[in-house]
């Protein structure tokens, strides 16, 4: 839910870096280094209120533990060997979600505001900040994955409300398609009697499978083995009837694979978009990242208004659905190098190296109009 401890090495790599925090009094910091102070014997968090001493007389430490270690006394106003304010939040924030979880109703935010110890408020803000969720967007994810348990598990629709926690049939199905993507029949039978066309093709980046439901496209992939990209989408929708496309179909995948070899051209096909609430505002973020741009995760997690939440950010581009669609491949780590991506860090390569040409030679025409 916060800021991973590699982009925060990465970010606070060099002692420059380092040194620009304190004098920032970056609560980035906090959880990254302390520094100590050679005249005093001292060592403080970076966002210490303390005057900041001269340069020369400040070394830095990865913990309380390695300063202690050097000989240094921890500061008394900012208590280092502590834990951070941002450690707290996140401790305070855990107690309330395990609360949300296990509770059969939604807590009051002035329960939840007073299991975390802050103000009703502060709370609100704090907890946003630390799982990119309101309370009661995260009450919903939960009881989301709790409807999709106890679907496949009681006998009947109704015994799975209930279990669920909804009070009444009425309210579970107002929201169900949404929280499901599909009825809670189909949902409970597998995806059973859902229709989704798909198809193999070729690109530039290999192979590539793309997947329409009644909605428009679910899927696209991308691989090197056809055969284990069509046991990945068949298991993805066990029990529904996929059908290999037609004539009709390969029109799409045509504009599929047009889009893959020039992404500035766009892709005005319909998308079936499934996700939770916080994937989907990460994934229309994404979506607005022009062609030639790339975005940390950091920053990503900053413009959807979850500035700590670059973990769950994280993980909502790894589970992204659809290929190029969702331009998940934009987001890189906080240095600039590439990080992990679902279709391969190759192609990722490959994608961003063509959109920055592509990108490049739009800007040139322009400037020679």
């Amino acid at each position: 839910m916060n800021e991973t401890s590699d982009d925060s090495l990465l970010r606070f790599a060099s002692d420059a870096a380092k040194w620009a925090a304190v004098l920032a009094r970056d609560a980035a910091a906090d959880d990254a280094f302390v520094y100590a102070v050679r005249t005093t014997g001292i060592y403080c968090r970076p966002t210490c209120p303390s005057r900041r001493p001269r340069r020369e007389n400040a070394e830095f430490h990865a913990d309380a533990a390695a300063a202690e270690g050097a000989g240094y006394r921890p500061c008394q106003r900012c208590r280092p060997q502590a834990a951070s304010l941002t450690q707290r939040h996140a401790q305070r924030v855990a107690r309330a979600c395990r609360l949300i979880e296990h509770g059969e109703a939604l807590p009051s935010l002035d329960e939840l505001a007073r299991v975390a110890g802050l103000s009703r408020f502060h709370f609100h803000r704090v907890f946003k900040s630390v799982t990119g969720l309101t309370p009661r967007a995260y009450a919903a994810a939960c009881r989301a994955d709790r409807v999709r348990q106890v679907l496949t598990q009681q006998e009947t629709v109704t015994d799975a409300i209930y279990e669920a926690g909804f009070n009444s049939s009425g309210r579970f199905y107002a929201g169900a398609e949404r929280m499901l993507g599909m009825t809670p029949k189909r949902y409970r039978e597998g995806g059973k009697g859902m229709e989704i066309q798909f198809a193999l093709g070729e690109c530039s980046l290999g192979t590539i499978l793309v997947a329409t439901s009644e909605k428009g496209i679910c899927a696209i992939s991308l691989g090197s083995d056809p055969e284990r990209l069509l046991q990945a989408f068949q298991e993805q929708f066990a029990n529904a009837h996929l059908i290999p496309g037609g004539k009709r179909f390969d029109a799409w995948v045509a504009k599929v694979v047009a889009f893959v070899e020039a992404p500035g051209v766009g892709l005005s096909l319909p998308l079936d978009i499934r996700g939770t609430a916080f994937q989907q505002r990460v994934w229309q973020a994404l979506t607005e990242i022009p062609v030639g741009s790339t975005i940390s995760y950091a920053a990503l997690a900053a413009r959807i208004g979850s500035p700590k939440a670059v973990r769950a950010v994280a993980r909502a581009c790894a589970s992204n659905p659809l290929a190029l669609a969702i331009p998940c491949h934009r987001v890189v780590r906080s240095d600039g190098a590439l990080s992990g991506y679902r279709w391969g860090v190759e192609r990722k390569r490959t994608l961003l190296e063509r959109e920055a040409a592509e990108a490049g030679g739009a800007r040139r025409a322009g400037e020679d109009e």
